[in-house]
């Protein structure tokens, strides 16, 4: 190694001790005279991990070994006197100290990205230290049990599924369907988590937009039912109709990510759509006013169940089934039938489905057409859900959008 690769690395090797040493010095500033180790202690931490792997791979493994223990046992006895005289059993200090040997000798060891990296990540994690307390104490059994159900169905159970066909026509597959499953409970877990953040008395249209990216049908019945509330009807409308127009770039974005060749033929007509509904919501949150934030409920009350992912899989593969079916059956127009069936109820599982088939067995146009008559059913469904629960007022004001959205994106698919 060149003599100025060499004290480059070790120049590395003593900033990230530096960078750790400060943010314990500064955390730690009320009290110096008792801290385990200041800016000092950690930037000569770091150096010591340099020479240590140095003279590691000089004299063998067995000296870095030697010079890691030594320092380990300083960092034990060190706690251990703490402990005796604050009764402190915190161990984040000598962690911190170990992880700047480690992060030394990787930067010897010809890892100085990795290195440099985790010096930040280290450091920017002992920062959030009352963040992530303060979360933590806020966490309810519920987000934790749905954190960990969410992470056990994404990492533990999804990599072991066969991706591979089963069934009639092989159109079940297990690893694609439970895919398509984590795409949606993740998308709804992330709004969960953003409406906690927020809060629901920050304004409903907050509200609408983060719980449409769940369930805009479940949050249109939400807002609706709201209608009673004097003075609301305009804040009602702008969060309907905003609730409505994340709808579409939300089926843009599982067709997308399935299938990328899809894009082309749905952005325009779903965009105009998405851009009528967009139009009318912001009339209508300009003539609300910006104090009048009713008490509502959190439109969500558990971040994620296992039971409604499985109910939601089970949903996924009977439409994968019928649509092979009606496909073979009945030709495109049997494809049709299902996408407007299957959104009277539910757009996400339609749209996964045909965007999961399409450029094979089901042609690109035909899988298009299917989405927009799924959306175009659904949209349908929430604007019946408003006239019959929201009442007449809300009616007036936000049926004009959604069915002029409706004919813009009608008008767009019939011109490409």
């Amino acid at each position: 190694m060149q003599l100025e690769d060499l004290l480059l690395d070790f120049a590395i090797a003593l900033a990230a001790g530096l960078l750790i040493g400060a943010e314990r010095g500064w955390r730690e500033r009320d009290k110096d005279e008792r801290l385990v180790a200041g800016i000092r202690s950690f930037g000569l931490v770091g150096l010591l991990g340099g020479f240590a792997t140095l003279l590691g791979s000089l004299h063998g493994v067995a000296v870095w070994a030697v010079i890691f223990a030594g320092l380990a046992l300083l960092v034990v006895a060190s706690y251990l006197s703490e402990l005796r005289r604050d009764g402190d059993p915190g161990i984040t200090s000598e962690l911190a100290l170990l992880i700047t040997f480690l992060l030394g000798s990787l930067a010897i060891g010809e890892h100085t990205s990795l290195a440099a990296a985790g010096a930040v990540v280290v450091a920017l994690l002992l920062s959030l230290k009352e963040f992530l307390h303060r979360g933590l104490a806020n966490l309810s059994e519920a987000e934790l049990s749905g954190a960990l159900k969410l992470l056990f169905i994404s990492v533990v159970l999804l990599p072991v599924l066969p991706n591979q066909g089963y069934g009639p026509w092989q159109v079940f597959n297990p690893y694609i369907t439970w895919w398509m499953v984590v795409l949606i409970a993740g998308l709804g877990f992330a709004a969960y988590v953003a409406i906690r953040l927020v809060g629901t008395q920050r304004g409903l249209l907050i509200t609408a937009l983060l719980g449409g990216i769940v369930s805009s049908t479940a949050m249109t019945l939400t807002l609706a039912r709201l209608h009673e509330r004097r003075g609301l009807e305009p804040l009602l409308a702008a969060g309907l109709l905003a609730t409505s127009a994340l709808m579409f770039p939300r089926v843009l974005l599982e067709a997308g990510v399935l299938n990328p060749a899809l894009l082309g033929a749905l952005a325009w007509p779903l965009g105009g759509a998405a851009l009528v509904y967009a139009g009318g919501a912001l009339m209508y949150w300009r003539q609300a006013h910006a104090d009048e934030t009713p008490d509502t409920e959190a439109p969500l009350k558990n971040p994620f169940e296992l039971v409604p992912a499985l109910r939601f899989a089970l949903l996924l593969a009977l439409i994968l089934f019928l649509v092979e079916a009606a496909r073979r059956h009945l030709g495109d127009a049997g494809v049709y039938l299902v996408s407007l069936l299957s959104g009277l109820t539910d757009v996400d599982a339609i749209t996964l489905s045909l965007a999961s088939r399409a450029g094979g067995d089901l042609t690109i146009p035909v899988a298009t057409h299917g989405i927009f008559l799924a959306v175009l059913s659904n949209s349908l469904v929430k604007a019946v859900l408003i006239a019959l629960v929201g009442g007449r007022g809300l009616a007036l004001r936000t049926l004009p959008f959604i069915g002029g959205g409706l004919l813009v994106g009608l008008a767009i698919m019939a011109l490409r």
